[in-house]
């Protein structure tokens, strides 16, 4: 399937998850699901775009520092529900205004206790899917995915991490195969090239060892390592996607066939 962002001025990372197919030969109904990155300082048309689609329920997994550094963009007509996800550590690496504080507060912390980036990404992406408090998050979003009667739209800061592991697992419980679910989550590279490229320039600029930098790049990026040891791990305790979210997040059988109902045609 070729995946598409939105046309959205200001909005690189957006993406509607209609036309996914699912195992039973349905698909996802257009304008129902949007994921995406931080909606800040959107111009009129973009906002005015997302009220023609009908976004009624916007979800903010960031934390308070990035809600108030960047705060959103009202979509009029939705109702704007924080839902974070509180990680130490990484969340600096996408909202911090200063690339140089990166630097000061996050890669020595970063290079002493994990060694490189993937296995500090990989420490955060576990934590995302075991943490107690991230799993009440999750629980909640799939109480708004259920009763949201039009749109849903749910974003963190880059668009790739928080966002990606809900949509990760709001796929897999609608029946998305598992090879589309890790191209959606990867696709984000490709939409936010331009972005990385410039911030690529700006981490070269910055006075920082080279091997700190290169951690600091590697943040960055939507590796299809990172989801992929994310499901590993799952399928390690649980078996699969569908069971983590029956067991840890308290999904039945009866949600998601109401959750499939509402959403596939």
């Amino acid at each position: 399937m070729n995946i598409q962002r939105l046309n959205l001025q200001k909005l690189n990372n957006t993406r509607d998850l209609g036309g996914f197919p699912v195992a039973d030969g349905r698909h996802i109904k257009y304008g129902k699901l949007i994921r995406s990155g931080k909606l800040y300082k959107l111009p009129k048309s973009t906002l005015m775009h997302l009220e023609e689609i009908g976004v009624t329920t916007v979800v903010d997994m960031r934390n308070e520092r990035e809600r108030l550094d960047y705060p959103d963009s009202k979509i009029d007509g939705a109702r704007q529900v924080n839902l974070p996800i509180e990680l130490s550590g990484a969340e600096g690496i996408t909202y911090t205004k200063s690339l140089a504080k990166v630097w000061r507060e996050e890669s020595k912390l970063i290079k002493s206790e994990f060694g490189t980036a993937d296995a500090y990404m990989y420490d955060l992406y576990e934590r995302m899917l075991f943490d107690n408090r991230s799993q009440y998050t999750f629980r909640e979003f799939f109480s708004l995915v259920a009763a949201d009667e039009n749109c849903i739209l749910w974003h963190c800061s880059a668009g790739k991490d928080r966002t990606g592991v809900a949509a990760m697992l709001l796929e897999a419980v609608l029946g998305v195969d598992e090879e589309l679910i890790i191209k959606d989550y990867e696709i984000s590279n490709y939409f936010q090239h331009r972005k990385r490229t410039l911030q690529k320039f700006g981490l070269f600029v910055v006075p920082a060892a080279r091997d700190f930098k290169r951690i600091l790049y590697a943040l960055m990026m939507a590796k299809p390592e990172y989801i992929n040891h994310a499901i590993g791990k799952i399928k390690e305790h649980y078996g699969s996607i569908v069971e983590y979210c029956k067991q840890a997040l308290g999904l039945t059988d009866e949600n998601i066939e109401l959750l499939k109902t509402k959403y596939l045609e």
